[in-house]
């Protein structure tokens, strides 16, 4: 399958670099937070992406995972492992809580709550000192261990967010080549008519919500082991917006995308370091750039990119006309609908 091309050039990649460059700082530190990332920003491209619903709350999944993990296991003595689980319970029960009521809002009131909820949960966390440890956060987080290998290096900690990312691509892949999934991009096309076509549309944005929340809260988890601290400082407003931005930086609609997104805002600060007192300054000029030049995002831009390279003339083909939907048509089953975007940008 041409998606899977691209996964396994993924994996060839992420086992290569250690191999290549062993101890490199930029491989195991920088690669495995870029990993981390990657893993959240592809959830949060199922949810926003594909399925057209804005969230400007998802740090708010990244902390529940986090701290369940942080609290069972230092406060109640949990090996984390099961931590690690009932983390994402508790995520996706929250999750499943507030999809309901929350997905009904459009526009700017849906991201007005997402909104919300996530400040509420950051001012829980740093309310509840006798639970949280409030401001001060959580330390001594014990490492994950598995049949006696401790991940207790950057190293070992790189091959396990490098194998979790693989997995989250593989399922999102296999998600957007789905029934489900193209009940979502046609979701994302035109919510009404999808309805009328027999898709439940309440339910379909539930499960990507969850999916979204579930993703988030295992990266969540698997981040308070691999710092062995949390505090509330690492999922606020800005976090949510940082990830909201790797969606859209890399291309709506992009697996791919949305880890190059991810890749480009964890290694970019750090090249910019240099720059001392320009850092921000220069990093903020970047990304207005990009957007400015590629407002479909760097695989959107880059997909055109080649695009004109293959034509003859140097341009780019015409978009392919709408569907005429004509009564003799016939009803149209939710598989085969063609209420989505054009094509989705992983399988360019």
């Amino acid at each position: 399958m041409k998606r899977l091309r691209g996964w396994w050039l993924l994996a060839g990649v992420l086992i290569a670099l250690p191999l290549l460059f062993p101890e490199n700082y930029y491989v195991t530190v920088v690669g495995a937070a870029a990993a981390l990332h990657a893993i959240l920003a592809v959830g949060l491209n199922l949810l926003m992406g594909y399925a057209g619903q804005i969230s400007l709350g998802h740090a708010a999944f990244f902390g529940l995972g986090a701290y369940s993990s942080a609290i069972l296991t230092t406060r109640y003595g949990w090996n984390p492992w099961p931590a690690l689980g009932a983390g994402l319970v508790l995520t996706g029960l929250v999750a499943y809580g507030i999809a309901r009521p929350v997905l009904r809002l459009k526009g700017h009131y849906l991201a007005m709550a997402t909104l919300g909820f996530g400040i509420i949960v950051h001012i829980l966390l740093v309310q509840t000192g006798d639970l949280t440890g409030g401001p001060d956060g959580i330390g001594e987080i014990p490492p994950l261990s598995l049949f006696g290998w401790t991940v207790d290096t950057d190293e070992r900690w790189y091959a396990v967010l490098a194998a979790v990312l693989l997995l989250v691509v593989l399922l999102a892949l296999n998600l957007m080549d789905s029934r489900p999934g193209r009940a979502l991009r046609a979701l994302h096309g035109a919510e009404i008519a999808a309805g009328l076509m027999g898709i439940d549309t309440a339910a379909a944005k539930t499960a990507v919500f969850v999916l979204a929340a579930l993703t988030a809260g295992l990266a969540g988890s698997l981040f308070a082991h691999q710092q062995a601290f949390v505090s509330p400082d690492s999922f606020n407003f800005f976090v949510s917006i940082e990830l909201v931005t790797m969606v859209v930086l890399g291309g709506m609609a992009s697996t791919w995308g949305a880890i190059l997104g991810a890749l480009i805002l964890t290694l970019l600060p750090e090249l910019l370091v240099v720059f001392e007192d320009y850092e921000v300054l220069i990093f903020g000029a970047i990304l207005m750039l990009i957007m400015i030049f590629l407002p479909q995002g760097l695989a959107g831009g880059l997909r055109d990119l080649w695009a004109r390279r293959a034509a003859p003339d140097g341009t780019l083909p015409p978009a392919p006309p709408a569907p005429s939907g004509g009564s003799g048509s016939g009803p149209v089953s939710p598989s085969h609908t063609s209420l989505s975007p054009p094509v989705s940008q992983d399988a360019a």
